[in-house]
């Protein structure tokens, strides 16, 4: 997603540019790549906020119900450990907080794993709940209750710790550059409107 987003914010500089190019043929080449590069942008973001504001059910998934029992709201965070080809490797996604007494249903995709973790967090820094969970039978759904602050493996969440800031970081970089792409997507909207009228 890194690569898209650069490329759409230099084409998207690009067309803030070519704003100065008014007339003759190079101006309207210069505005038929100004409406391109604005119609690709919005039709990524469109794409791209659809597919993240969908419900994601995963064919031939396992489906995991998380419920905070604990008297505080946690962030918790799922660590999927892949095995393909004996290479092992992590994917961590965000579940979100949960408030005491309520849950969340994840869908996991479980095709080249059989073992997941769960990392709770009280504020941003603070890791208060850890466990690791087998999944012996993909054809069952899970459910786990968190009804104890308890960290399973002290090396297993080093791990898992170091695997969320990371994700963070990535999720951080990648919000720096959607917001300079939307802001660019609306300076050039503004551009073309204006000269149109």
């Amino acid at each position: 997603m890194g690569f898209i987003l650069s490329l759409v914010f230099v084409l998207l500089v690009l067309s803030l540019f070519l704003s100065k190019v008014k007339k003759g043929r190079a101006g309207e080449l210069a505005k038929l790549f100004r409406v391109l590069s604005l119609v690709f942008g919005i039709s990524l973001f469109t794409y791209w906020f659809i597919k993240k504001s969908t419900v994601r059910i995963v064919d031939h998934s396992v489906s995991l119900q998380l419920i905070n029992k604990l008297p505080q709201a946690l962030d918790f965070y799922l660590i999927k450990v892949n095995s393909i080809d004996g290479s092992r490797s992590l994917e961590t996604s965000h579940v979100g907080r949960i408030r005491p007494e309520y849950f969340r249903v994840e869908y996991l995709n479980m095709k080249n794993s059989d073992e997941y973790w769960v990392a709770g967090y009280l504020g941003k820094k603070n890791l208060v709940y850890f466990s690791q969970h087998s999944v012996p039978n993909k054809n069952m759904d899970q459910m786990i209750e968190v009804q104890n602050y308890i960290n399973q493996s002290e090396k297993l969440s080093a791990v898992a710790k170091k695997e969320i800031e990371e994700d963070n970081y990535q999720n951080m970089h990648a919000g720096i550059w959607v917001t300079l792409n939307l802001l660019l997507i609306f300076l050039n909207l503004v551009l073309i409107l204006r000269k149109r009228n």
